[in-house]
């Protein structure tokens, strides 16, 4: 094998995700059924107050008359029963997780004059005089496999040679961004902004002060109270962790709404250097928003798209290279860009091998959770060459949107989960029409399946993004009702042309 044949072998090594299936860990399984036991009250009161109503579907009104009889006759077993039921039943309202649903959301659409085709992309890269030759003709390769399409966006200040990086700039941008999704939700759903009681709001690399969040309260004059969050350099799976913080605050306030506003700005993070693993990021990464209104109100529940079902996420921190295998630093001539390591896909894999196994027990049937946990364990004991059973997580799930983050991610996780064409198309739509948008590209993949009509009630739907730190995190939704896309649907004016065919 040539050195130039070897080359191509270690890049193709780097661009895949292990085969996490294949080394699933037992400590993982036992977090998804930690998961699981945490829930052991609701688990066991069920199956018990439904037997409870059959046996008493049951009683004849003399049977009742006698029972009432019996009770009056034996008073302290009577006030006994009745402290008992009384306390029982507190004890279960009071520590039963309030049911949170999804309103409506609403993605933001850029206007036509930022679309970025790739002969301007690189025309206007080569016109800045920032470039090499080198870090140029790497930029044509990442943009010709990446997936990307003619029509995704980047932000005003890149489209001006020189380019205007600057604060006022980037602040333009997160308003035009966030207030634009936050607009047609209002609308779409008729609720007042100062009915809002909880709002969080996530963007990794921009965090001015006063805060993105403070921001939204001043242009929509959210009332003094309003509990809001503002997550920063918490990566492309932010947006989750605001579901999850929403969810929790959810718990907490009684009879309130949420609104979860999740973006990223490119603005003042475009990387102005020859440094190549800071290059990709100019690639792939384009503008995009969305925001979310979530209610814990039961009245809420027929008018809503969604219920969350779980969350779930991984934090592999610890690990010094999954820290650091997307990073934030000054290249040697001191120009700020974001580094993704070489390391990148494998510490992927490991972070998605543990979310999955823990999402595992509480979403599976119980036939694959029983196929999966006996394979394990023979394996574990006997040292058999037994090959792992791949649960099959399209019993579990009707809809993927996996985080459009590049091609490669979406090949892997469509391998490693046996997943149909169909299950990535989303993503893989998404990532050709808008772009890597980050922690908001998971709601551009819900509306693409709602504008192709495809969502039905009942239907479970898999949110899974990663990010730096590293963390993968998951949410799952299940469909209230047959879910038709809302108002100024960002795919409306395209739907038509999708899917289109990839030559990646």
């Amino acid at each position: 094998m040539t050195g130039e044949e070897n080359n191509r072998v270690q890049i193709r090594q780097r661009t895949r995700l292990p085969d996490f299936l294949q080394s699933v860990n037992l400590k993982y399984v036992k977090l998804g059924y930690h998961y699981l036991i945490s829930h052991l009250l609701t688990l066991c009161l069920i199956p018990l107050m439904s037997v409870i109503v059959v046996e008493a579907s049951r009683l004849s009104l003399d049977d009742v008359h006698q029972l009432w009889l019996q009770l009056q006759y034996n008073l302290v077993s009577f006030i006994v029963f009745s402290v008992v039921l009384v306390f029982g039943s507190t004890v279960y309202i009071m520590t039963r997780p309030r049911s949170v649903y999804l309103l409506d959301y609403s993605c933001y659409l850029p206007p036509s004059h930022l679309k970025v085709k790739y002969q301007q992309f690189m025309e206007h890269s080569k016109l800045t005089g920032d470039f090499d030759e080198s870090s140029l003709e790497f930029q044509r390769k990442i943009l010709e496999r990446s997936g990307l399409g003619e029509e995704t966006c980047v932000p005003e200040a890149m489209h001006y040679l020189p380019p205007r990086p600057s604060m006022a700039a980037a602040r333009e941008e997160a308003e035009q961004v966030m207030f634009g999704a936050l607009d047609k939700l209002f609308a779409n759903t008729n609720v007042k902004p100062r009915d809002i009681g909880i709002l969080v709001v996530n963007c990794s690399l921009f965090n001015p002060t006063p805060s993105l969040s403070a921001m939204i309260i001043n242009k929509y004059k959210l009332r003094g109270n309003i509990r809001s969050f503002n997550l920063g350099g918490m990566g492309c799976s932010a947006g989750v962790i605001a579901i999850d913080l929403a969810k929790d605050m959810l718990q907490v306030h009684r009879n309130s709404y949420a609104v979860v506003v999740s973006t990223e700005n490119i603005t003042q993070n475009w990387y102005f250097g020859n440094k190549k693993s800071m290059l990709i990021p100019n690639c792939l990464f384009r503008v995009g928003g969305a925001a979310v209104l979530l209610s814990n109100r039961s009245v809420d529940r027929r008018r809503s798209k969604y219920k969350l079902v779980h969350v779930v996420r991984t934090h592999c921190g610890a690990n010094d290279k999954a820290f650091k295998c997307v990073y934030q630093e000054q290249d040697d001539n001191g120009k700020t860009g974001v580094s993704l390591s070489k390391d990148l896909m494998a510490i992927a894999g490991g972070a998605l091998k543990t979310n999955i196994t823990t999402l595992g027990p509480l979403v599976l049937p119980i036939s694959e959770q029983i196929l999966f946990f006996v394979t394990l364990v023979a394996k574990k004991l006997f040292n058999a060459k037994i090959k792992p059973y791949i649960p099959d997580f399209k019993l579990a799930f009707d809809h993927f949107c996996i985080h459009a983050g590049g091609r490669a991610v979406i090949d892997e996780l469509e391998k490693n989960l046996q997943l149909l064409p169909v299950h990535a198309e989303a993503s893989r739509m998404t990532l050709h029409r808008f772009g890597n948008t980050s922690s908001s590209s998971i709601w551009y993949e819900l509306a693409y399946t709602e504008a192709k009509g495809r969502m039905r009630k009942g239907n479970r739907v898999w949110q899974i993004a990663f990010g730096s730190g590293f963390k993968c995190n998951s949410t799952v939704w299940v469909a209230l009702r047959n879910v038709k896309p809302s108002p100024n649907n960002p795919w409306e004016d395209c739907i038509h042309r999708y899917p289109v065919q990839l030559n990646l």
